[in-house]
């Protein structure tokens, strides 16, 4: 069975979003593990968005995406973040 081509053309702007428990540091958390893999990221590419009741906050860090291999080592880490409950 073949590989499935990938269907994305790099590079190309790609929103990454977390969520996690609302705190002052959740944005800084998942900035500070993007920029591991997309050094160029800075503060005014995330967007924060609270949830209804306030509990938890969904971060939207946009990025110039390079590679699938880059864009999953992302996802790796952001997962592997005690701080990170969920990503898309």
């Amino acid at each position: 069975m073949s590989e499935p081509e990938d269907i994305m053309e790099f590079p190309c702007l790609f929103p990454i979003k977390a969520m996690g428990l609302a705190s002052p540091q959740l944005q800084q958390t998942i900035l500070r593990i993007v920029q591991r893999h997309a050094p160029e990221v800075q503060t005014h590419h995330c967007k924060e968005r609270p949830s209804k009741n306030g509990k938890y906050i969904s971060i939207t860090v946009t990025i110039e995406a390079t590679s699938r291999a880059q864009l999953d080592a992302i996802y790796i880490d952001l997962n592997a973040s005690d701080h990170v409950v969920m990503t898309l």
